[in-house]
């Protein structure tokens, strides 16, 4: 099957996840900034450990390779700031405005436009990002598992255990 086609799919389920699970209304975005409905926090989890999961299983199975990104700790803070600030205005973050566009909610239509125009900015700012923020605190390619010397199974299942405690608490506590 064409790899296209894959990410097609994906997306589509991802898409269907996303509605079903009621992450891209308002109340649920306002809910998780105000630190009152962990609904969007367990969702974002969810798919952060399955995703661990499935890319280091196909990564020892042979069937992908792992593409290790530097940590760039300028570049993390900057892009952390900006994306927190643009789902604290708009109420959506990009996934879930695209959703909420979907659904037919022409508010989030204003996010769709200024990620293209923030898209169009950064990289005409580019060559200055480089040059600035990307030399702050660059420790290159680094991963749990080299930094610790522990086998990567060990640190995942651990992290998992760890995500499913954190969402029994959030149930026990209403969130």
């Amino acid at each position: 099957m064409n790899i296209n086609l894959y990410g097609f799919i994906t997306g589509i389920v991802f898409g269907i996840l996303l509605q079903r699970s009621r992450v891209i209304r308002y109340d649920k975005q306002l809910g998780a900034l105000l630190l009152k409905d962990m609904t969007i926090v367990k969702f974002m989890l969810s798919m952060v450990l399955t995703g661990v999961i499935g890319v280091y299983l196909l990564n020892d199975l042979g069937i992908a390779k792992l593409s290790i990104k530097p940590m760039i700790i300028g570049a993390v803070v900057f892009g952390g700031l900006l994306f927190g600030i643009g789902w604290g205005l708009l109420g959506y973050c990009p996934a879930t405005s695209l959703g909420a566009l979907g659904e037919g909610r022409l508010d989030a239509l204003s996010g769709i436009l200024g990620m293209i125009l923030g898209a169009g900015i950064f990289a005409e700012a580019y060559p200055w990002v480089k040059k600035n923020l990307l030399t702050i605190g660059d420790y290159g390619k680094i991963t749990l598992p080299g930094i610790t010397g522990i086998n990567h199974w060990i640190i995942i299942i651990t992290f998992l255990v760890l995500g499913l405690l954190l969402f029994r608490w959030f149930e026990k506590k209403g969130l």
